[in-house]
């Protein structure tokens, strides 16, 4: 009996001081009320001469290390691509036709300004069309010119840089420089082909034509978003840049294209500066 006793009396007293430690350790580590009872209940045990298993310490998992999501950076098709959209939610696929004529002649329908009209093809089937786009268009005059058209944004911004910087028209005849017809293009065409070119570019095996002429139907010139000028000097090509006018179609060094943004919003559109002989043109990255 006094043996056992002994025990309990000794076991009170342990408990008391666990629970003293324990208290206090709470305070410190934030133990909780079960990892009281779960060391009590192991005492008890071992003053009766049992086998105490302690509970499992909680497993602490570490701190996952999360690395730092990398910018997001796009290509300078991605970017170009991703203007495009704006225009058209569905893009050609490579290599088909109407990518080959966004690759040469795309570089306007990046353009955002509200008062500028993009068609919504790449490519007009016949004149109806043509002439269907170009009646909602809103047109300014080249100053300086008898018949010289472009839509109003771009003719503003020509005749700005023409303050800054004196250049004339390529023939001197607005009806061709400036805003033209399907019968136009189409005569350009016969002019500089033959009858298999155009199959040719179709399948992509011949594009430097159309740095030369553009297929009937998809001119710059049909939208009233480019023009041929004499252009030959730094000062004039200052200008027309400050003002949003390019060379953007490779070879033809006297067409320049109204994309109505300044060079450095050009680069982060993806576009490329290139330049081919002596002349730089901005060619699309497609």
């Amino acid at each position: 009996m006094k043996t056992i006793f002994q025990k309990i009396a000794f076991l009170l007293v342990a408990t008391c001081l666990l629970i003293t430690v324990v208290a206090s350790n709470q305070i410190a580590r934030s133990n909780t009320g079960d990892n009281i009872s779960n060391i009590e209940k192991c005492l008890i045990n071992r003053l009766l001469n049992k086998k105490c298993t302690e509970p499992e310490k909680p497993k602490i998992s570490p701190v996952p290390v999360v690395s730092p999501t990398p910018a997001l950076v796009l290509t300078d098709k991605q970017r170009f691509i991703a203007a495009l959209m704006n225009q058209f939610p569905e893009i050609p696929q490579p290599d088909s036709y109407e990518y080959i004529l966004l690759r040469a002649y795309g570089a306007p329908f990046v353009n955002l300004e509200p008062t500028i009209k993009l068609p919504k093809k790449v490519v007009f089937s016949n004149d109806e069309e043509t002439q269907l786009f170009q009646a909602t268009l809103t047109k300014g005059k080249v100053v300086g010119t008898r018949n010289c058209y472009l839509q109003k944004s771009a003719a503003d911004a020509l005749n700005k840089a023409r303050e800054q910087a004196r250049f004339r028209l390529k023939s001197g005849y607005g009806k061709s420089d400036c805003i033209r017809n399907f019968a136009t293009t189409a005569k350009f065409w016969r002019k500089y082909t033959n009858s298999k070119t155009l199959d040719l570019v179709k399948k992509g095996e011949e594009t430097r034509i159309l740095g030369t002429v553009a297929p009937p139907g998809t001119s710059q010139h049909l939208w009233g978003l480019a023009i041929d000028l004499g252009v030959n000097n730094q000062k004039q090509i200052k200008a027309l840049n400050k003002n949003g006018w390019y060379r953007t179609v490779e070879y033809d060094i006297p067409h320049w294209s109204y994309v109505g943004y300044p060079p450095e919003t050009l680069l982060r559109l993806g576009f490329r500066k290139k330049v081919t002989g002596k002349t730089t043109y901005w060619v699309t990255p497609l």
